[in-house]
């Protein structure tokens, strides 16, 4: 998301090298070049505008200390004031009432509300031990309701039955006194939408607001939808109390402006951010690491809480032991890492939180660790016995063919995958004689390509 932003951001840096100081002449052709990407990554223009106006207040006369160059001064500024155009800090969810605490879900068809919904309520279970309750409204379509009911069991939530012909606002009123009579923490309610915003729709809404008294009102908004995306925000915040806006797709391969553009003109805190159909694919909203993120810092914080969510530690610390004596690393742990990894949400998704400097890291990956190459690596891997994980010089032809045949690869899979393997021991070597330099050299070995 945003990659050209931050390509941009980072040739600005490099146009102030050399200069002693931010001045108004070098200010204002920096922040050319960052209104041009601003306006390229879809932000609303009277956004734009605001936000480059601040930037020059800051900016302006700033003077450069100690071993800060003029680009660096100038990326502290718009970090500062992208982190502040998104909101500064996380704003956690609100569910400090009686219970049930009631999440009204508002949004367009096709934002991706329902799978928020699951998202949601998977996140207050596991992180909250919250007893969620979930409810669909959308009589219009059974297929969401439908949707709704699944998901919703595989995020191990309840779910209250609605079917098409009830009125949505029956349908509201049951599930919250069904709530309340067997002590759920939280209600969750997914709503309607439309392809577009109509008043019959933007009326029911409100009705349901009115029936339910929700402690939080969220607006689910597909991140891809640029200029569209501000449009439909401000309407959402004029029918209702709103009181935050979840991002979807993230991940997606638009240019991402709605992330800087919502907020401002709702004035609304962005609270979470959805990537990717799965149900672990939530997280909450840090507009300092996404400023960060966005200029190519990294988001390292984000990465370590990923990691201490999806990593056993006592693996971890064996896994450490065997680096630093560099003895004992077989295929089953060689496999036990791309597991760790795909949980974590696979390479693209661990290096799009590492500062711009491991971009080349990325590029070598070349998509070659997504989800299904990392299965098929687990897959040969399972295909040996326990003995050829721990001794993989036993693995001659007639054992390789075997092992093709159980993982339905091609021998040459299979030798690829121990060239890796290989390639994987040989830096652990190194680094556990300190030889820092050489591992990182190494480190193209690490990355698998499985074609």
């Amino acid at each position: 998301m945003l990659d050209n932003l931050t390509a941009r951001l980072a040739r600005v840096v490099k146009t102030l090298r050399g200069q002693a100081r931010l001045t108004e002449d070098n200010i204002g052709q920096a922040l050319r070049e960052v209104r041009v990407a601003l306006l390229e990554a879809d932000v609303a223009l009277p956004v734009v505008r605001d936000f480059i106006e601040e930037v020059r207040k800051a900016a302006l006369g700033q003077e450069v200390v100690g071993s800060l160059t003029p680009g660096q001064a100038l990326v502290g500024v718009v970090h500062r004031e992208l982190a502040a155009l998104m909101g500064t800090h996380n704003a956690a969810l609100d569910l400090a009432t009686q219970p049930p605490a009631v999440i009204l879900m508002a949004g367009l068809q096709g934002a991706g509300k329902t799978t928020t919904v699951a998202k949601l309520a998977r996140m207050l279970r596991s992180r909250q031990k919250k007893k969620v309750l979930t409810v669909s409204t959308d009589v219009y379509r059974p297929a969401a309701i439908e949707q709704l009911r699944t998901v919703a069991a595989q995020a191990g939530a309840d779910f209250f039955p609605s079917a098409a012909g009830e009125r949505p606002s029956d349908i509201a009123s049951g599930a919250l006194q069904y709530a309340k009579s067997h002590y759920y923490d939280v209600l969750i309610v997914d709503t309607a939408g439309r392809l577009h915003i109509d008043q019959p729709m933007m009326e029911e809404i409100a009705e349901l607001s009115r029936v339910l008294s929700p402690i939080e009102t969220l607006f689910v908004v597909d991140a891809m939808q640029g200029q569209d995306a501000v449009n439909t925000a401000r309407a959402f915040n004029e029918a209702l109390p709103l009181t935050g806006i979840i991002l979807t797709k993230l991940d997606g391969d638009a240019r991402g402006g709605a992330a800087l553009s919502v907020r401002h003109v709702t004035g609304k805190p962005l609270k979470f951010a959805g990537t990717g159909e799965k149900l672990d694919g939530l997280e909450e909203f840090h507009p300092e690491r996404m400023a960060s993120r966005i200029l190519g810092m990294g988001d390292i914080l984000g990465l370590v809480e990923e990691a201490q969510k999806s990593v056993d530690q006592d693996k971890a610390r064996e896994f450490a032991r065997k680096i630093k004596t560099g003895k004992g690393f077989d295929l089953s742990d060689f496999r036990e890492q791309m597991s760790q990894m795909r949980k974590m949400g696979g390479l693209a998704a661990m290096l799009d939180k590492l500062p711009a400097q491991f971009g080349q890291m990325a590029q070598q990956a070349g998509g070659a660790l997504e989800d299904t190459a990392v299965r098929r690596i687990e897959g040969i891997i399972d295909a040996m016995t326990p003995l050829e994980r721990a001794r993989p010089e036993l693995l001659k032809a007639s054992r390789k063919r075997r092992i093709a045949t159980g993982a339905g690869v091609s021998v040459q899979e299979v030798n690829r995958l121990l060239n890796q393997f290989e390639q994987v021991q040989k830096v652990m070597k190194q680094f556990s004689r300190g030889g820092m330099q050489k591992m990182m050299r190494g480190m193209r070995g690490m990355l698998p390509r499985m074609h």
